[in-house]
């Protein structure tokens, strides 16, 4: 889909305050790595992530959402009584109901008249919530509306990493469970606009979506549980991704070399280095925070463009590609011009 009237207001991000080196986990699941045969290093090795991030105990994703959904209204500069939706697409949630949507919108004050859900595709949710925002002030629904966003990865770790020092642990089981835990903690929030209303606005031009739904069992997990078949997502994943950048590159007149920055979602060193071979992107033109942040599911693609940002490398006119997968298997691919 294409947008001709849609802008990106402003991106914000907060940070998780504690870090967990991945040298640490490595050192409490020393006996079982050490019985099964694998390498002291093996999480950094395989995974690239030197460290993550968790927030203080207790901390609901609603919280840290609204703290970025804070941050980005103030950067927008916009009266919050002008916001005409707001979507959560959080993986992790407070409660299975009320919404977490509901929650944040309450925090963030905002009007009555203000539509709240949560939208849930794994790791690709946000990067969709910007299309169904996008779809709502195209069509003259609304002039403004919010995206927030807030992972919490505690539980799953320390429940993975108790899991796996069970003596009973087999290899299988253990590869099953490596996945979880490359993953991170992170809120992240974004303002879109009307850009007739938003004249300093970065234009979002649009997204491609394509589905691989037969692969919708490789990946699979709840709040302290996730089973993945990893080699064969990241097979998966690559052959999606690849048609997925057929179809983009048709749509939006893309080349590796007309895309000035990569917004990854960045799952491992592999996957992100095997996407950028297979794609023929420079790495140099995909800012990468996964050795120190980990997985942080569909907070990940906002919050590397909002530290992008903050790093001041963005110059207006510039072509930014966000590119994300999720487990389903689902993969998009959108274009903002800042």
């Amino acid at each position: 889909m294409k947008f001709e009237n849609v802008s990106v207001l402003s991106v914000a991000h907060v940070d998780a305050p504690h870090r967990v080196p991945s040298e640490e986990i490595e050192r409490e699941l020393a006996p079982t790595m050490e019985r099964l045969g694998f390498g002291p290093d093996l999480l950094r090795d395989l995974s690239g992530i030197l460290e993550r991030r968790f927030w203080d105990e207790g901390v609901m994703p609603s919280e840290v959402a609204a703290k970025a959904g804070e941050k980005a209204l103030e950067k927008a500069g916009i009266d919050r009584s002008k916001v005409g939706i707001l979507i959560n697409t959080s993986v992790c949630r407070d409660y299975l109901e009320p919404s977490t949507a509901c929650i944040a919108h309450s925090q963030l004050g905002l009007p009555e008249t203000c539509m709240n859900f949560d939208l849930g595709n794994a790791c690709l949710a946000f990067v969709n919530g910007m299309d169904m925002v996008g779809n709502m002030i195209e069509r003259g629904q609304v002039d403004y509306g919010i995206l927030v966003d807030g992972e919490t990865s505690r539980q799953i770790t320390e429940t993975t990493i108790a899991r796996l020092q069970n003596p009973d642990i087999d290899e299988s089981t253990f590869r099953e469970n490596f996945a979880s835990l490359t993953l991170g903690s992170g809120a992240a929030a974004m303002v879109l606009g009307r850009s007739g209303l938003a004249p300093e606005g970065h234009a979002f031009k649009g997204s491609v979506n394509l589905a691989a739904t037969q692969h919708c069992r490789l990946c699979a997990g709840s709040i302290d549980h996730m089973v993945t078949k990893t080699k064969e997502l990241l097979v998966a994943g690559m052959e999606l991704s690849a048609r997925t950048w057929g179809r983009a590159t048709e749509m939006f007149d893309w080349t590796a070399d007309t895309i000035d920055h990569f917004v990854l979602h960045q799952v491992s060193k592999v996957h992100t280095e095997q996407i950028a071979g297979l794609l023929g992107i420079d790495l140099a033109r995909v800012f990468r925070i996964y050795p120190d942040f980990g997985n942080i599911g569909p907070a990940g693609v906002p919050i590397v463009l909002s530290k992008l940002e903050d790093t001041g490398r963005l110059e207006r006119g510039q072509r930014v590609a966000l590119l994300g997968i999720g487990s389903g298997l689902n993969c998009t691919m959108a274009e903002v011009v800042w």
